[in-house]
Formats: C-alpha cells, sequence, structure tokens
C-alpha cells in the first residue's frame, strides 16, 4: 500500500459512517489519474486507487468523505460520498488484470470486515448513477466478486415481467431515473449485452435480487 493524500475531501455530512463501497473505473492511465485524484482544481477524488499491477494507493482517510460518486443514489441514500467508500481501478473497463483482482479482493475483504458491510452494499458507480455512469463496466467480473462473498449474485429463474422494475427498485436501483435507465444498469451488470423491453429472464433475476437483498434489509440508517 501506497499513501498518496489527496486534499479533495470534507467531513461526512451528519455524522454517519460508510456502508456502502462504490467501484469505479479510471479511464486513463495510473499517473494521470492519481494527478487528476490529488489536484485540487479537479475536485475528485476516491479512498483508494488500485493499479493494473495490483499496487494499493491510499489517497483519503476513510474517515472522510471523498468526492468519487457525484450526483446519483443508492435507495434512499442521496449523499453517496457520505455514505461510502470508493474505489478506483486504473483503466476503461475492456480488461480486469489477475493482479488488479486479486488486490481488489484483498482490500474488499478487509474494509467489508472492518467496517461490517454486507455485500449487497457493494455496487458500481454505473449502479447509483444510471444513464449517466456506465463504469466498471460489462467486463467487470461481478459473478466472481459474489462467489468471494464480497458481493451479490442472482440465481437464474423466469417470472412476470411486468414486475422488474419494481423489484429493482427494491434492490436499491434509483427512483429519480426512468425505468428504461434502471434496466439498462442492471442488465449492464447482470445480464451483460442483453436488449429490448424486460424480458422473463430479466424479471425472474431482478426478483431474486429483491428477494434476497432487499434494499432496506442492508441499509444501516434505513
Amino acid at each position: 500500500m501506497i499513501h498518496r493524500p489527496s486534499p479533495n475531501h470534507g467531513p461526512r455530512r451528519g455524522g454517519v459512517r460508510p456502508d456502502l463501497i462504490v467501484l469505479h473505473y479510471t479511464a486513463m492511465e495510473r499517473d494521470a489519474a492519481l494527478e487528476r485524484l490529488c489536484d485540487p482544481a479537479a475536485a475528485v477524488s476516491s479512498h483508494w486507487l488500485i493499479d493494473r499491477r495490483g499496487e494499493a494507493f491510499h489517497l483519503v482517510d476513510e474517515e472522510l468523505r471523498a468526492w468519487h460518486a457525484g450526483m446519483g443514489s443508492w435507495g434512499a441514500v442521496t449523499d453517496v460520498n457520505s455514505r461510502s467508500i470508493g474505489i478506483e481501478l486504473e483503466g476503461d473497463g475492456s480488461q480486469y488484470p489477475a493482479p488488479l483482482m486479486e488486490a481488489l479482493t484483498r482490500l474488499l475483504r478487509d474494509i467489508m470486515a472492518r467496517r461490517d458491510i454486507h455485500p449487497a452494499r457493494v455496487i458500481g458507480h454505473s449502479d447509483m448513477a444510471p444513464g449517466r455512469k456506465c463504469d466498471p463496466g460489462p467486463l467487470f467480473d461481478w459473478r466472481g466478486l459474489a462467489h468471494a462473498g464480497l458481493s451479490v449474485w442472482p440465481e437464474a429463474g423466469e417470472d412476470e415481467p411486468s414486475g422488474t422494475d419494481a423489484a429493482l427498485l427494491r434492490f436499491g436501483y434509483p427512483a429519480f431515473v426512468s425505468p428504461q435507465l434502471r434496466l439498462e444498469a442492471f442488465r449492464l451488470r447482470f445480464r451483460p449485452g442483453a436488449s429490448g423491453p424486460a424480458d422473463a429472464v430479466d424479471a425472474g433475476l431482478a426478483f431474486d435480487l429483491a428477494r434476497r437483498f432487499p434494499i432496506d434489509r442492508w441499509d444501516k440508517a434505513a
């Protein structure tokens, strides 16, 4: 671990403690990303950055509010920065080398154990900001993280498509965007490549997520 302090942070509003982890990609090379995340003029930051070689950079103390999430929500949480820890992953989402994923696994395991964060509270930037953000992208191995107990994955099934959007809301997808954007964000993470209107497969996956991981069950401030 390398300490590279960023000045871009502030106190967590309302005295809350983080119970979400938001995963991002940098969309630029490591050195450029570090420079931007530590530049006061850029006014962006994250708590951690992991490069392709698996080196972890600690940029902002986890007790502080880093500026990584921007506008969005997860369930009832609208100030995601105050409730979350942000982790940037080097690259543009076209590949996630094994050393990077191994380092991410170690970091997630450590943070989640220290802060008692449930796997359902590990989300992507695209989950909380549908239509605005697409990281960490369709090639990110969410299923692998879930198998390691560090995220969640739905069990396959089929159900009535008309109830898909309600299930996505119960899982945590933002209410402030359209049903189409919620569906696209869900598919980006859980069913990349799917298109068209919600179908029975979407419904089965969404209902399973809503049944096993309803947002209110894991939101400590709910």
